[in-house]
């Protein structure tokens, strides 16, 4: 996993105009993103993904979105999907799936743990 300075650079500004507390954090040479104390997003290779669930996976698999598979092709599948790079450009588009992503991570914020 890596996250080139100029990509990073990029995605905060992009999601700083819809989320004005968003926070990103290193972690495994890629990055988390928050907005507030929720963890919606991740940048990995200079790709983004926002935390889905089946309330919202159809409008990434619309897109021909793929999943976030941090081992690579064939491994475990994580609840991220890859954001389409037309969204990061549009700031109306862009925050329907931010708000989405972010009730995702809200809902599951709520659920007990096993």
């Amino acid at each position: 996993m890596s996250v080139s300075p100029s990509f990073r650079a990029f995605v905060l500004e992009q999601l700083e105009r819809v989320v004005p507390d968003i926070r990103a954090r290193s972690m495994f040479g890629g990055v988390g993103l928050y907005a507030g104390d929720l963890f919606f997003a991740v940048v990995d290779d200079d790709t983004i993904y926002f935390k889905v669930d089946d309330t919202n996976r159809g409008m990434f698999e619309h897109h021909g979105m793929e999943p976030f598979q941090p081992g690579g092709p064939g491994g475990e599948v994580m609840q991220y999907y890859q954001v389409p790079e037309a969204v990061l450009e549009d700031v109306d588009e862009l925050r329907v799936w931010i708000e989405s992503a972010v009730a995702v991570a809200r809902s599951r914020k709520k659920r007990p743990r096993k």
